[in-house]
């Protein structure tokens, strides 16, 4: 755990001094979902409808921006091979980029989301649900897309591989976390839906970080 904690610590000190790289897929966030409700037009109905789809595609999109760079550094400057040699199992260290990662990159998203939605004029309990979806939905970006990553690791052309791998696995998030507000919106409940998220999130959890180590492994020899 000491290491664990240590990884986490690690990485989130390297992204306040790489401030940029974070603001930068925060700004896209942003400009991305302020983009559609200027384009659209002053359409309540129309806004509430199109809503959760827009601010889950554009946090899938934000979130995989910083995926490439998620052990690229580590692996250009040498530590990826020492953290693979150190006596801490290398699953613990991968699950603790990962948990930083999400805190530098997916939980941002989580906050800004709902002064977002307000843009889409959805009332506060379809806010809440919102909270609730990305709040189970980015972690499982975060996990799925740390396999990519690793499996893409010193490919040149890496960047665009990662997306042609790491889109068809996320679609079930984008489906469930998106529906889960439209559900609600419709007056269906959102129970089941953000049910299937959690779910979906437990199996990442537990396979994610292994396949992640495998692939990282892989990759460095």
């Amino acid at each position: 755990m000491n290491a664990f904690a240590a990884i986490i610590r690690r990485d989130l000190l390297l992204a306040m001094r790489r401030k940029s790289e974070m603001l930068t897929a925060l700004f896209f966030f942003i400009i991305v979902v302020s983009l559609f409700p200027l384009g659209i037009g002053p359409e309540p109905m129309l806004l509430r409808k199109i809503a959760p789809g827009v601010l889950w595609v554009s946090a899938l999109l934000s979130t995989m921006l910083s995926l490439s760079r998620l052990f690229a550094t580590d692996h250009a400057d040498g530590t990826l091979e020492q953290l693979a040699l150190s006596p801490t199992p290398l699953g613990v260290l991968v699950a603790g980029k990962i948990v930083a990662h999400w805190l530098t990159s997916g939980l941002p998203l989580v906050l800004l989301a709902p002064m977002l939605g307000l843009q889409f004029d959805l009332d506060a309990s379809a806010l809440w649900i919102l909270i609730c979806a990305l709040l189970l939905g980015t972690p499982l970006l975060s996990l799925i897309g740390s396999i990519g990553a690793a499996l893409t690791l010193g490919v040149r052309g890496g960047g665009v591989l990662l997306s042609l791998l790491v889109l068809p696995l996320y679609i079930p998030a984008l489906i469930f976390g998106a529906g889960a507000v439209e559900a609600h919106v419709s007056g269906l409940g959102a129970g089941g839906h953000l049910s299937l998220l959690a779910a979906l999130l437990a199996l990442a959890v537990f396979f994610a970080p292994w396949a992640t180590t495998a692939a990282l492994r892989i990759s460095l020899e």
